[in-house]
C-alpha cells in the first residue's frame, strides 16, 4: 500500500498547533450555534411565562422577564447566524463570533440572578469561543485580535 502524501514546501514548517486552532475553530462554531439555540429557547421560556425563573437576590439592574426573554431570542437569532456563518469559513463569523461572543459574557453575567449556574456556563462557553477565534490559524493568519 502507498502513501500518497504532498511534498512540503521549502520554507515550511508543519504545525501542530494549527490542526489545534483549525479544530478550535470548528468547536468554536459548534458551541455557537448551540448558544445560540439555547438563548433562543430561553427567550422564548422568559416571553411565553413570566414565572418561570425566579429572582434569586436583590440587585442593582432590573429589568421584567419578558425583556430578557426578548433580549435572549434577538441574541440567539443573531449568535446562531454568527456560529453559521463560522462553520462556513466566512472572515466575517469570526469577527462577529468574538464581538457576540462577548457580548454574551455580558448579557448573562447581568442575567445571574435568574439562573446563576447556567448564566456561569453559558459564560465560560463564550469564553472558550473568543479564545478559539481569536487564536485561530485556519483563517490563514498566526496573529492573535
Amino acid at each position: 500500500m502507498s502513501q500518497n502524501t504532498a511534498p512540503r514546501r521549502p520554507g515550511t514548517k508543519e504545525s501542530t498547533s494549527g490542526a489545534w486552532a483549525a479544530g478550535g475553530t470548528l468547536f468554536a462554531g459548534v458551541l455557537m450555534l448551540v448558544t445560540g439555540f439555547m438563548d433562543i429557547f430561553q427567550g422564548i421560556a422568559g416571553i411565553a411565562e413570566d414565572d418561570v425563573y425566579t429572582r434569586v437576590g436583590d440587585y442593582v439592574f432590573k429589568f421584567d422577564l419578558t425583556t430578557w426573554g426578548w433580549i435572549h431570542l434577538i441574541l440567539g437569532i443573531v449568535i446562531a447566524v454568527a456560529g453559521f456563518g463560522i462553520l462556513r469559513g466566512a472572515e466575517w463569523g469570526r469577527v462577529a463570533g468574538i464581538s457576540l461572543a462577548s457580548l454574551n459574557v455580558l448579557f448573562q453575567f447581568l442575567f445571574l440572578p435568574y439562573q446563576p449556574w447556567w448564566a456561569l456556563f453559558s459564560m465560560a462557553v463564550s469564553i472558550f469561543v473568543i479564545w478559539a477565534l481569536a487564536t485561530d490559524e485556519a483563517y490563514g493568519t498566526d496573529e492573535t485580535f
